[in-house]
């Protein structure tokens, strides 16, 4: 999913037109292109100089969580916001090559709370690790890995294998590919967007999208649903074409190298739910992975896992239910002081736009984060 800081969404009189969310959107879109290239320009910065490399031992910490969503071969959509969320089987493969090379230990999460546990200075440790269950992680991902004898985690949101999950960022991608004028509408507001060109489209998507990130789960998913029924497009096809079932699912845990993760049953929100209906999510969602594929579930993913949607409190909730470990999607490498902080541990996206070696290798050093750390200490050190 797509991170960052929301908008707010100004009230105005019933039935009145607004252009504000379009305007918003297309200042979002320029400011995310513009911190993408200072991300890889600073990133580029980094790796050239070898300072990544020369201070890894200090920076890198005990090692990496690396997060995917999709694994497929490259495509050539002008519009595609949800790009970032794809990357290539070729660059799978080069990063796990590349972190073998580097001397990292490629381990399941099974093992991280022992290897947090030991002394520092020991060989830093990789894990990778799959959200919401793609089809083609198993087509794509998983060959790669086995290949490699590198084990990993598929994290499964559980009413998806049963065909009813709601990929609703997908559903608004392709309610507006399809449409050449879309229209919302948020507590009584009617929301226009010309949607005719890909520039268009692009606006409209980032306008909508962080406007339903601040509603409530289910009015945020009403929206985009009459918004494909107006489109003509018929969301349940996404999820029984894009997600595995339960018989696929038993059949890939037969690999002793793929650990199954629970991700809540419906994919929402859990800071957006009262603490019993966030407890269900995250029990139900382990019984059920459980009693469908005859396996423990020790391990937990927080759906969209930023810290407008998980803290705390859902921190908690998790040690409570006795989770080894719960991963969220806040960036960073692991340190041995999550060794105490086993439910809020990050993770280090591949990302669709950084799908260039170089930018991993300098991540991989830690330095990017150590920088960014101290950046807010000194900026804000109650934050920080």
């Amino acid at each position: 999913m797509l991170h960052g800081v929301c908008i707010d969404v100004r009230t105005f009189t019933a039935g009145q037109v607004s252009v504000k969310s379009s305007r918003m959107g297309s200042v979002r879109e320029l400011m995310s292109r513009h911190a993408t290239r200072m991300l890889k320009a600073g990133l580029s910065a980094l790796y050239y100089s070898g300072a990544g490399e020369l201070l890894a031992p200090l920076t890198r910490g005990a090692g990496v969580i690396f997060m995917m969503h999709r694994v497929s071969p490259q495509r050539t959509e002008d519009f595609e916001p949800n790009r970032i969320l794809r990357v290539t089987p070729e660059f799978l493969e080069r990063t796990v090559r590349h972190v073998i090379e580097r001397g990292f230990d490629c381990i399941s999460l099974d093992e991280v709370p022992d290897r947090l546990a030991a002394p520092p200075g020991a060989r830093p440790f990789a894990c990778f690790t799959f959200d919401d269950g793609y089809r083609d992680n198993l087509e794509f991902a998983f060959p790669i890995l086995q290949r490699y004898r590198v084990p990993h985690t598929l994290y499964v949101p559980t009413e998806y294998p049963e065909g009813r999950g709601d990929l609703w960022w997908l559903v608004l991608e392709s309610a507006i590919r399809l449409s050449d004028r879309t229209q919302i509408v948020v507590d009584g507001q009617t929301e226009a967007y010309a949607t005719a060109t890909t520039a268009e489209k692009d606006r409209a998507y980032n306008a909508i999208y962080w406007q339903l990130r601040r509603l409530p789960e289910h009015k945020a998913r009403a929206i985009v649903a009459s918004m494909a029924q107006a489109a003509g497009f018929d969301p349940a096809q996404l999820c029984s074409e894009l997600i595995l079932g339960w018989d696929q699912l038993r059949e890939a845990v037969k690999d002793p190298l793929l650990t199954v993760g629970a991700h809540t049953c419906n994919h929402f929100a859990l800071s957006k739910l009262d603490a019993a209906d966030a407890y269900y999510e995250m029990s139900e969602s382990r019984a059920r992975i459980e009693q469908e594929l005859g396996r423990r579930c020790d391990h937990f993913s927080y759906p969209y896992g930023c810290e407008m949607t998980a803290g705390p409190r859902e921190f908690a909730l998790a040690r409570q239910l006795g989770y080894k470990t719960a991963v969220t999607t806040r960036k960073g490498l692991v340190q041995y002081s999550h060794a105490d902080e086993l439910t809020a541990i990050p993770r280090l996206s591949l990302n669709g736009d950084f799908q260039a070696q170089k930018y991993i290798d300098v991540m991989l050093s830690g330095l990017p984060f150590a920088m960014w750390n101290a950046a807010r200490r000194v900026i804000s050190p109650a934050s920080a």
